[in-house]
């Protein structure tokens, strides 16, 4: 049978979260991957403290505590080698709860998410690459696509969900995506093998040519994520060599990472950040990357992608309800989506404009140092789990500007 009542397309976090949101609420559901799992992905491999209750939710949680995980305690933020501070993340508002953020492999982390959506009755089609939907009547109720033996296939639903990420067939069959303002950026990823320990913090170095996050993912291992301006590659022959010698330039990183050494290729993903029209069919919803992407800076791109497939499966709910998928009904995703996130993408493009400005950038991280309580408060921002107008604030922002202005430019 080839019919079902939601297609998920792409099985990464935010695709295999909709699949089990919804199966949950009883509704059959086909999930298509073009990749055979496990597979890797370019990723900063942290997962912010607020995606613990979505990943309890989902009921994978217990399967990751069981594998004992690394868990940050916090972050620890560099400017251009100048200064710096080190900052647990504070407790949960209201509670002395003391917060962590997991960090692990995506190529284990998916393979979690995928083993319990199998578990939970949702039909998985590893091999599978959606190439195209079927439209009718001005809706989307199926899409059509290729095995990895290249044999044809076709899946009927009442909704399609394309969580196929920034390459996602619905951003190039509708032209969705919209290029982004500025220069484009490149994230260079690799794990590296380290004999000492590192302290359990993410840590993000920011210098010329861009900027590093490092964070621990297993004994004796270490993700070390290089974000850079294209323009940096050009004359570069060698993307490997450019990576190792550009992340060991900075002598904070090389004196973190000590002796570790490259365990693989380099991995590189560019066209970071860039946003999306909005959906102008029925029976179609995008989430996670596929329906826009900021910068891994302040993105916790795992974080936003587990929430929008819990805000997207709560509309679909809804709709299922009302026998309505049409363009205005699913647009309600979209609506509480941005409600939600425009806080957070509003403060991703003030931090761009801070990290590519050396002496703004020192005097910012300068201040922060000799104030843990606001440095406390942007942790918790970045961990999604105090809300954005701490910062994105007149009250903070006034504050901010007043001491810079106090100390100069």
């Amino acid at each position: 049978m080839n019919r079902y009542d939601v297609i998920v397309i792409g099985g990464g976090p935010a695709g295999s979260a909709t699949a089990l949101f919804l199966a949950d609420s009883g509704y059959s559901v086909v999930l298509l991957d073009q990749a055979k799992f496990p597979r890797d992905k370019v990723c900063g491999e942290f997962i912010s403290p607020a995606a613990d209750a979505i990943l309890e939710r989902l009921g994978v949680l217990a399967s990751i505590e069981a594998l004992s995980p690394v868990r940050l305690r916090g972050v620890a933020i560099s400017s251009y080698e100048k200064t710096g501070f080190v900052v647990d993340y504070p407790p949960l508002p209201g509670t002395t709860c003391p917060m962590t953020s997991l960090s692990l492999p995506r190529m284990v982390f998916d393979r979690l998410l995928i083993e319990r959506v199998k578990q939970k009755g949702v039909t998985v089609k590893e091999g599978h690459k959606v190439t195209d939907f079927i439209v009718e009547d001005g809706k989307v109720v199926g899409v059509r696509g290729l095995d990895d033996a290249k044999t044809p296939f076709e899946f009927r639903a009442r909704v399609v969900v394309d969580a196929g990420g920034r390459n996602s067939v619905s951003l190039r069959r509708f032209d969705l995506k919209k290029k982004s303002r500025g220069s484009s950026k490149i994230a260079l990823a690799a794990h590296w093998t380290t004999l000492k320990p590192l302290e359990k913090y993410c840590s993000m170095h920011i210098s010329h040519p861009g900027y590093t996050g490092i964070a621990p993912t297993g004994e004796g291992q270490v993700n070390v994520v290089l974000v850079v301006d294209k323009k940096s590659l050009q004359g570069e022959k060698d993307l490997h060599d450019f990576y190792v010698r550009t992340v060991l330039k900075n002598p904070l990183r090389r004196n973190l990472l000590g002796k570790a050494e490259v365990e693989e290729k380099v991995r590189s993903v560019d066209s970071l950040a860039f946003s999306v029209r909005p959906v102008q069919t029925g029976g179609l919803v995008l989430v996670g990357d596929a329906s826009g992407f900021i910068d891994p800076f302040t993105g916790e791109g795992i974080y936003l992608s587990l929430r929008s497939a819990e805000i997207a499966s709560d509309v679909i709910d809804t709709c299922f309800k009302r026998n309505d998928f049409s363009k205005d009904a699913l647009a309600v995703y979209e609506r509480r989506r941005k409600k939600e996130f425009s806080k957070k993408l509003l403060l991703s493009k003030i931090f761009q404009r801070l990290i590519y400005c050396p002496s703004l950038c020192n005097r910012v991280i300068q201040i922060l140092a000799g104030n843990p309580k606001q440095a406390a408060i942007v942790v918790g921002v970045i961990g999604d789990y105090i809300p954005p107008e701490k910062v994105v604030s007149l009250r903070f922002l006034g504050r901010l500007l007043a001491n810079v202005c106090r100390n100069g430019l």
